[in-house]
């Protein structure tokens, strides 16, 4: 109810504004005043105001802090394997999905970061992401807020980019959250210092420190397609559940259909197909072909799907 008072609010001071020019309406001069007042205060298709109340609203759900917690428990239960199977055998450890990472945890808890992200990329991080998208518009359905906020006014194409930027807005928290610990588990657990690159270059801490927050910033953009196809669901439908079921199980089917080798025709325009591509930022010279067609991918389903959202949300009977 807040982001509801508060776009009221909004309108309220518009409202003000307006009656103070309809005030001089009996005087020719004052009605040419009061209507340049409002040619020159047009109603702004952004609202940071909203922005920053959907954004409070979203990361004080307990869900959304569940979730984050879950991902930033992901890298410490890691640190930890790790460092009970090395201390009791003093040999490396292997891995799947951050297999090529593991082995040098031991060596430089630098890499617990890329281990973690690796790790959730496939399917812890995408689906924290497809539960928010998911309930973005179908849960205000839900609790009956939706045909509130519409009519606050948040204008529906206004509501929906807001819930966009959340979303996205959580794609980054998330990565950061399993970054963030797992930076902090791994200069706990193991020793820090230069960093080896794939490439066999060895590059300063901070470097590496450096290359570590731009691979957290190359997994959140990947998640970009995932967020775009939850949130075109989540205007399907009024329930937050049906929403978010949906989301993950298409997230499930297009990762089985990624690894499916008879597919390999139709693999490089799965929105996951590029997702591992992070790992060429840790080469010297970085190599950017995976990560432009990564970046270009999400952005064409970011569009395809962002459309396809906006069709129906504005076109929606609104009844909730």
């Amino acid at each position: 109810m807040s982001r509801v008072e508060m776009a009221g609010g909004a309108e309220a001071s518009e409202g003000a504004g307006s009656s103070g020019g309809a005030g001089f309406s009996g005087h020719a001069g004052g009605a040419g005043a009061g209507s340049a007042a409002v040619r020159r205060a047009p109603r702004p298709l952004w609202s940071l105001g909203l922005l920053r109340n959907e954004i409070g609203t979203t990361f004080r759900r307990w869900r959304t802090l569940a979730l984050l917690a879950v991902l930033a428990a992901v890298p410490v239960l890691i640190g930890v394997a790790v460092k009970i199977e090395t201390s009791g055998e003093g040999g490396g450890s292997g891995g799947s999905g951050g297999a090529a990472f593991v082995s040098q945890i031991t060596n430089n808890g630098l890499f617990l970061v890329f281990t973690a992200l690796a790790v959730t990329l496939p399917v812890f991080l995408p689906l924290a992401v497809g539960v928010v998208a998911g309930d973005s518009v179908a849960g205000e359905a839900h609790a009956g807020t939706l045909r509130y906020l519409l009519v606050a006014p948040a204008g529906r194409t206004r509501l929906l980019l807001v819930k966009y930027a959340t979303t996205l807005t959580f794609c980054l928290a998330a990565t950061l959250a399993v970054a963030v610990s797992a930076l902090v588990t791994g200069a706990l657990l193991f020793p820090v210092g230069e960093v080896t690159l794939l490439s066999g270059t060895s590059v300063p801490f901070g470097e590496g420190l450096l290359r570590a927050l731009a691979i957290a910033v190359v997994v959140a953009l990947s998640l970009v397609g995932v967020a775009a196809i939850g949130l075109f669901v989540s205007t399907l439908t009024n329930s937050g559940i049906a929403a978010m079921a949906t989301t993950v199980g298409l997230l499930i089917v297009v990762q089985i259909l990624d690894n499916i080798p008879q597919l390999h025709a139709i693999q490089p325009y799965l929105f996951s197909h590029h997702w591992l591509s992070f790992a060429d930022v840790l080469r010297e010279p970085v190599y950017w072909d995976q990560l432009q067609k990564n970046f270009g991918l999400q952005a064409l389903y970011a569009a395809v799907f962002g459309s396809a959202a906006w069709a129906r949300f504005t076109a929606r009977d609104v009844t909730a």
